[in-house]
């Protein structure tokens, strides 16, 4: 199945910590009607950054190519950067 015909949006997180250790990066999914983690960890990450309290800690980022799912905890104090490599589909549609 092609991402065009699942309707799923494929991402590459990686995330980076304070004294240089990374996480990832990890694959993970996501399709229009249902975000998932991955749009809400960037969400709550850059609002954050903005001076907002963190409320979510825990997050499930689904990867479909290998059948698993990633469950990171995270505290945004130690986060440095996260970095959300999304593959874009084509321009001939495939």
């Amino acid at each position: 199945m092609s991402a065009n015909e699942t309707g799923l949006t494929n991402h590459e997180v990686t995330i980076c910590l304070a004294g240089g250790a990374v996480l990832g990066p990890f694959n993970a999914t996501w399709t229009k009607d249902d975000g998932g983690d991955v749009r809400e960890l960037v969400r709550e990450y850059d609002a954050y950054l903005q001076g907002e309290k963190q409320h979510r800690f825990k997050f499930h980022l689904h990867d479909t190519y290998t059948n698993t799912v990633h469950t990171l905890i995270l505290d945004f104090e130690q986060v440095t950067g996260v970095c959300d490599h999304v593959r874009l589909r084509s321009q001939n549609g495939g």
